[in-house]
């Protein structure tokens, strides 16, 4: 592959850029670095195809995702290789990421059979006496796609696929330093639209910095803007896009709230399984723990007994578990907020080192509101704990935050779950489990500055769609 695959071919693009191996720093690649000219060029070439896009019939649609799930398959372990590179992040995690992906694709295949509407009884008026009325789904027209660095193929296939099954062209935007997978994905997406007769400008993308994020999300003629990652950039984009659409996953700090009658040892295991994952950079990684007096001080023991059997290093051992962060600026700007809290009076109970290129993972108590490292996302492995007298002040202390997209309850007390549901301010939670446990074909986005929109074929494909609701008087 040679340049960027926009409109009917793969066109030269104006730079290139070299894609590190961010465990090392040595170069796996040099990638095309589009502009905003090449930006344009998508968006008015997707805005042509609008209507041949949005008129494929269903069998087609659900034909083309059917088959991309096939070809990642068949491509797993070669993807696997390529998101270890480029991402950094361990092996376990890639391999977790690729089986998610397939099955948000396949899942987006499922929902094109479910994409329908209903009818009205418009005689419930007066004036509707008479009238026959009835709505329909249509897709709302060309769709831009932004992924995060930390699960490309993941964040891009949440874009794109739910954009086909809605009969949506859309236009994917990789982050800048992990490219490589989402265009071998893209690729593949092509072919299968080709073999099924689809124009394989139905499916573009276009690298690049900011300047080429600014020309996709305010052309005219895009429609719906989706976009993964920081909250800053989300609300930047929500305020230059209107009046299109946004659909906003924008991150978090994710709370794990521990009763004093909760199992001590699968909370532990939670907080060290949850808060370290693809080395703490994913948004629904737990971040805050809060946990009641009663059990404080034995939890933080088991989790500080659990950190020490955690595997730090290169990414593909299969072993490892925590792997160095996407670059340097990410890396010294969690070890920065982790002095800041120490400085602000926090302890560290285990971590707060570095092994070459690595953070170790990092359990903090005791940080206070206002430090980066407490009440914004960290995107590193570190989990900070907290201790409250009571649930009520634990739901308090959640709720505090600007953020909300995941929380997780540990409890035996069917009560005390059903009111965390009720009074935690986030868009999921979780009761027994990481707040980081997703299922692809479930609802998925915040509340607050964690975004606006849900992500999930099912629901994504509602979000690019538009009712339209027809009358007739017979």
């Amino acid at each position: 592959m040679d340049g960027l695959p926009i409109g009917d071919a793969w066109v030269p693009a104006p730079g290139r850029r070299a894609v590190t191996f961010p465990y090392d720093g040595s170069e796996i690649a040099h990638a095309p670095v589009g502009d905003a000219a090449l930006a344009r060029q998508a968006v008015e070439h997707a805005a042509q195809l609008r209507r041949t896009v949005g008129a494929l019939p269903a069998h087609t649609r659900r034909q083309v995702l059917a088959d991309v799930a096939t070809a990642l398959t068949d491509e797993l372990p070669g993807l696997v290789d390529q998101l270890v590179l480029e991402t950094g992040k361990p092996r376990v995690d890639c391999d977790i990421e690729m089986l998610r992906t397939v099955a948000t694709w396949q899942a987006a295949a499922d929902e094109v059979g479910h994409l329908h509407g209903e009818t009205v009884p418009l005689d419930v008026q007066p004036s509707g006496e008479g009238l026959f009325g009835f709505w329909t789904r249509r897709p709302v027209g060309v769709v831009v796609g932004i992924a995060g660095f930390n699960y490309p193929l993941l964040l891009a296939s949440h874009k794109i696929a739910p954009a086909l099954a809605a009969g949506c062209p859309v236009i994917v935007k990789p982050a800048p330093a992990t490219p490589l997978a989402t265009l071998r994905l893209v690729h593949l997406v092509r072919e299968r639209l080709a073999a099924a007769g689809v124009p394989v400008g139905a499916v573009q993308l276009v690298t690049g910095g900011a300047e080429v994020g600014r020309t996709l999300t305010t052309h005219p003629d895009v429609a719906a803007v989706s976009f993964t990652g920081s909250a800053a950039v989300g609300h930047r984009i929500a305020r230059d896009a209107a009046p299109r659409k946004v659909v906003l996953e924008l991150g978090s700090n994710a709370a794990l709230v521990v009763a004093a009658d909760a199992d001590l040892d699968a909370a532990a295991d939670a907080v060290v399984r949850g808060g370290y994952y693809a080395s703490g950079q994913a948004c629904v990684s737990v971040q805050r723990v809060v946990a009641v007096d009663a059990v404080a001080e034995t939890l933080e023991r088991k989790i500080a007994e659990r950190l020490r059997a955690v595997v730090v290093g290169d990414p593909r051992d299969p072993a490892t578990r925590v792997s160095a962060l996407i670059d340097e600026a990410a890396t010294e700007r969690v070890a920065d907020w982790i002095r800041r809290a120490r400085a602000a009076g926090a302890r560290v109970v285990a971590g707060g080192t570095r092994e070459g290129r690595c953070l170790t993972p990092t359990l903090l108590a005791g940080v206070p509101d206002g430090e980066p490292a407490w009440d914004e996302e960290i995107f590193g492995p570190v989990v900070c704990l907290r201790t409250v007298p009571d649930l009520e002040t634990a739901y308090d202390v959640v709720n505090a935050s600007r953020y909300g997209l995941h929380a997780a309850l540990f409890t035996r007390d069917l009560g005390a779950a059903f009111r965390a549901v009720e009074e935690l301010e986030a868009g999921g939670v979780v009761i027994n489990e990481v707040p980081g446990y997703r299922s692809d074909i479930a609802p998925y986005g915040g509340v607050k500055a964690s975004g606006i929109g849900r992500e999930g074929p099912r629901f994504a494909i509602e979000e690019l769609t538009v009712t339209r609701m027809t009358v007739v008087r017979p």
